[in-house]
């Protein structure tokens, strides 16, 4: 197991790390294919962002069960080579159509960190399964970390086209260290609930039967329609505080802050979450999440975005893997690759309406007022969290240990 976290943590440090490095400059990029207004730039910005996907929400599920069904090594490797090309395409596109389009394609290729949490999670112990989802969740942080900051200052010494061209390649090297480097072990079908086999129908009427789980993953969109709907327009907000000068590498220092609060929390709440409970850890991200975002709409320099960037990766750092951690221990070893998947769906599902609600309330109010949005959407989350967990575990976890108390 030890050897597969390893090798995995640095395909996804490659693979976020080539994602994320052109996010600074998604939005300049659509700049540069047309004489276009500030508004219609922001709009396309959030469709082009979000319609990547659409294809992943579709996908998430097939790829979920084809992985607990055949193995998750293959499909990591295609997922790797289909990002890869579509990346590098992108360096080609003469039109804003032909973005879209290529962002519309590369969604189908889109889980390969997801798979990669299946695939570890699958070979992990229970009771350690936030820490070591912690671990690996370093890797795609590091890369979400690095990507922006490497990706600006390539946009900037050698223009956007060149830089998707170059990004490609490390994607490929994911596939390449994956294909050589993990060995997986596949799960063996059998009568105890663990190993069986499960239809799709039984996959769904489980989560429909633990309402708690139910609830983290409807509120998995929720947390990435509030996440995504500051992305496609940070750079933007950017070139608004700084002004031009330098703006791709100032736009990949605000991504990276959010990273650096991550590595150096994520580990960390994993390890708590196997503690002391992860239902308990999520609700408290999820408000710290939705106070830090508030104040982002009234800053007046990068530098104050910065640090409110940084406080918000300290909280949003800890909550995929204790999600991920506890669906882990909901879900039967042998359908927690479709179970993920319909996770990854519902937080792609997110990543559509995110980016389009944020594009249209810049668009309409300003800018600022989408992190309004956001902090409002994360808080009513966790009230929502912290009112299924009390009803469903902890009320009926404290009446048992009442009758429990009575009856000896």
């Amino acid at each position: 197991m030890k050897r597969n976290v390893t090798i995995m943590w640095f395909a996804n440090f490659f693979t976020a790390g080539s994602i994320t490095m052109v996010l600074p400059f998604l939005s300049l990029y659509i700049e540069t294919l047309g004489d276009f207004s500030d508004s219609y730039v922001q709009s396309w910005s959030g469709w082009i962002f979000g319609i990547t996907f659409v294809t992943a929400l579709l996908f998430s599920p097939i790829w979920g069960r084809i992985g607990d069904k055949y193995g998750r090594k293959k499909i990591l490797i295609m997922s790797a080579i289909g990002l890869g090309l579509s990346i590098f395409l992108m360096g080609f596109a003469s039109s804003v159509w032909e973005l879209f389009l290529l962002r519309l394609f590369m969604g189908i290729f889109t889980g390969f960190i997801p798979m990669s949490q299946a695939l570890i999670s699958t070979q992990t112990p229970k009771a350690v399964a936030g820490r070591v989802l912690g671990t690996l969740q370093t890797g795609s942080i590091t890369g979400t970390l690095m990507g922006p900051m490497l990706g600006g200052s390539l946009a900037d010494a050698f223009g956007f086209a060149s830089t998707f061209q170059w990004v490609s390649l490390t994607v490929f090297l994911s596939a390449f260290i994956v294909l050589f480097g993990v060995k997986e072990m596949k799960v063996k079908i059998s009568d105890d609930q663990d190993h069986r086999s499960y239809s799709s129908k039984e996959v769904i009427l489980h989560i429909v039967k633990h309402p708690v789980l139910l609830i983290v993953m409807i509120i998995s969109t929720l947390i990435q329609v509030a996440h995504f709907s500051v992305q496609p327009i940070l750079s933007l907000y950017v070139a608004e505080l700084h002004g031009p000068v330098n703006i791709a590498f100032f736009s990949g220092m605000a991504f990276s802050a959010a990273g650096l609060g991550n590595l150096l929390m994520t580990r960390r709440w994993g390890k708590l979450g196997d503690k002391i409970g992860y239902i308990k850890v999520l609700i408290v991200l999820l408000f710290i999440a939705g106070i830090v975002y508030f104040p982002g709409g009234f800053v007046t320099s990068v530098w104050q975005l910065m640090i409110l960037r940084f406080l918000l990766g300290v909280s949003i750092g800890g909550i995929i893997p204790v999600r991920i951690a506890y669906i882990r221990q909901e879900a039967p070893l042998s359908m927690q690759g479709e179970v993920l998947g319909y996770n990854t769906s519902l937080r792609f599902l997110g990543n559509i309406i995110g980016p389009a609600l944020g594009g249209m309330i810049a668009g309409g109010f300003g800018i600022s007022s989408v992190f309004f949005v956001t902090s409002a959407i994360l808080l009513l989350s966790g009230v929502i969290l912290l009112g299924a967990w009390y009803k469903h575990e902890y009320s009926g976890r404290t009446a048992r240990t009442l009758t429990h108390s009575r009856s000896s």
